[in-house]
């Protein structure tokens, strides 16, 4: 497993947490946001993504790619031999996370997979192939629940965020894409923050129009920007999925309430025995522990909660972590 890096400064973490929530936001913006300037801004978040600690990407909606199986697997290994399953499923370009759990015998990956004949090959060929896997179980997302995806660690106040946030609109109506659409979306998840000028050379259009474009894919959900950074970094050392079990009628309203909270990075409602998947990150044990007691404990519709801490996180938002192979 990759060594702990030492935490950044404080206005440090303060850029990458603006970064986090808003991932195109200027340097400008930022510095507004943060009260510092735009000089320090250029000057402290360049060399975090010169040297990989923030790197910038997107990643599709598969509510508007019919094709794709957005899938999370419960992936049960031999202990000895699940660093080598965790590489091979980040290698996989369809895994959009991979993350070792506290005990050191299982993987939870989530996958965006081709159709159901990747589907089927995964599950009924390549996993029962594989001698370190034991057992595994899968769960399809349902519904993904956005209110999570400006998520700062914490570390910016509800007014800062508020600036951060894009004038809200309402997703449109499912219409066909336009051919520009798909070189943007592949520029945009090989460089989140790539300019206009580099999106119009690689989509053939003019700056403008990949301007418009990229408003309209992230006005209408059909892409989400993301920043990736170890929250190690930024002093979070604690992170778990939640596989909570929630009353049918109250699954929307629980979702909802859930993706809000401040420590959760990821929430879903998903098949499976336990209905609701949540991704935490807090500062420690002791966050962790009140945020079970406290706001999930507050929950009625919430009948049973299983709690797997994660040991490594291998690969997020598409992103293999640096150092992690």
């Amino acid at each position: 497993m990759p060594k702990a890096s030492r935490p950044l400064s404080d206005t440090d973490r303060r850029i990458a947490a603006a970064l986090l929530a808003s991932p195109r936001a200027s340097w400008r913006t930022v510095g507004r946001v943060l009260g510092v300037s735009e000089r320090t801004v250029v000057r402290r978040a360049a060399p975090l993504f010169h040297d990989r600690t923030l790197r910038a990407t997107a990643v599709r909606n598969p509510v508007w790619f019919p094709d794709l199986i957005p899938l999370a697997l419960r992936i049960r290994c031999r202990p000895h031999r699940i660093g080598a399953v965790a590489a091979t499923l980040a290698r996989r370009p369809d895994t959009v996370w991979v993350d070792v759990l506290g005990g050191a015998d299982e993987i939870c990956t989530i996958l965006f997979l081709d159709g159901p004949d990747a589907r089927d090959s995964l599950l009924l060929r390549d996993l029962p192939a594989t001698p370190a896997v034991r057992s595994w179980t899968s769960h399809v997302l349902l519904r993904v629940f956005p209110a999570a995806f400006d998520w700062s660690g914490g570390l910016l106040t509800e007014a800062e965020l508020t600036e951060l946030r894009p004038e809200a609109s309402a997703p449109a109506v499912h219409s066909p894409r336009r051919p520009v659409d798909h070189a943007l979306i592949t520029a945009l998840v090989e460089d989140g923050r790539a300019s206009y000028a580099d999106l119009a050379r690689r989509a053939d259009t003019t700056a403008l129009t990949a301007a418009r474009r990229l408003d309209a894919l992230v006005g209408d959900q059909v892409i989400r920007l993301a920043t990736e950074v170890d929250l190690a970094r930024l002093g979070i050392r604690t992170e778990a999925l939640l596989w909570l079990t929630v009353a049918p009628g109250g699954l929307e309203e629980t979702g909802r309430v859930v993706s809000r909270h401040p420590q959760v990075r990821f929430a879903s409602a998903v098949t499976g025995s336990a209905n609701l998947l949540v991704a935490v990150a807090v500062a420690d044990l002791n966050a962790l522990y009140h945020f079970l007691t406290d706001t999930i404990g507050a929950l009625t519709h919430v009948s049973t909660m299983e709690v797997t801490p994660l040991l490594s996180g291998v690969k997020r938002t598409g992103l293999v972590r640096p150092g992690s192979l």
